[in-house]
């Protein structure tokens, strides 16, 4: 096969696999938006609250390598297509750079998950101990988002309904929250009998939907880093064929 023949399938190659790149790249950024916006979501306003801001720094690394991954993505689209050497050689150090940035936060997930999973647990008890409190208006927000997750549930409390013995902002001992009720008050809290109260916690609904959410962001992770394996092979390929044609249209 020509040289000529192999650089345009190699070219073809590195413009699919930047594509999976960009895509992937594109969900990363898109998952650190959606962790830092979106206020419906309990996760997001619970470790965004409080004395651990985790959720804001979360973001902002996602933000960051997903920016960096779109402007790496634009680099390797015109460095193959114009066959340009300066942004191909470019292209693949922030590839590298990219990569063990990558491999960092994949170890890092794995190092930081069950941290993480305590805090948020911690934070949760926090919530449950200050719901209702007057002074604390500020953190309704958090409270009517574990409303909803509650009532939605159907379930009280992080383990059970015996955690709400522990809030101190009741009329009285036997009250518990509407939302572990079948209730439809827009109340804090209400009269009820316990035979008529989710019995059941909160705590494994909210470590599916955690564990699920980790999966997504570990398969983003691992995809992206088999994707650069192939774009750093595929890249270097390209180089190597074009100097032995000494074909650069666009180099000064």
């Amino acid at each position: 096969m020509k040289i000529r023949d192999k650089i345009l399938i190699q070219k073809f190659y590195v413009i699919v696999f930047n594509g999976i790149f960009l895509a992937l790249g594109l969900m990363l950024l898109m998952f650190g938006l959606w962790l830092l916006l979106d206020r419906s979501n309990f996760f997001s306003v619970l470790l965004s609250s409080g004395e651990n801001q985790l959720v804001p720094y979360i973001s902002c690394i996602l933000l960051g390598i997903g920016s960096a991954i779109t402007f790496t993505s634009a680099l390797g689209f015109l460095g193959s297509v114009l066959e340009i050497k300066r942004l191909l050689v470019t292209y693949m150090s922030f590839q590298i750079l990219v990569f063990v940035t990558q491999m960092a936060i994949l170890v890092l997930i794995f190092v930081k998950k069950e941290e993480v999973h305590n805090q948020w647990n911690n934070r949760i008890d926090e919530v449950i101990s200050e719901y209702g409190n007057e002074s604390l208006a500020e953190q309704e927000p958090v409270w009517n988002i574990l409303n909803a997750v509650q009532h939605k549930m159907e379930c009280c409390g992080r383990y059970n309904i015996t955690q709400w013995e522990r809030n101190k902002n009741k009329d009285n001992s036997t009250q518990i929250p509407c939302s572990c009720t079948k209730s439809g008050l827009k109340k804090w809290f209400c009269n009820v009998s316990r035979d008529s109260t989710y019995s059941m916690g909160c705590e494994e609904h909210l470590s599916k939907w955690f564990e699920n959410n980790i999966l997504i962001l570990t398969a983003i992770s691992i995809s992206l880093l088999i994707t650069q394996v192939l774009l750093i092979t595929l890249t270097g390929q390209l180089l190597r064929n074009i100097r032995k044609n000494n074909i650069w249209p666009n180099e000064s």
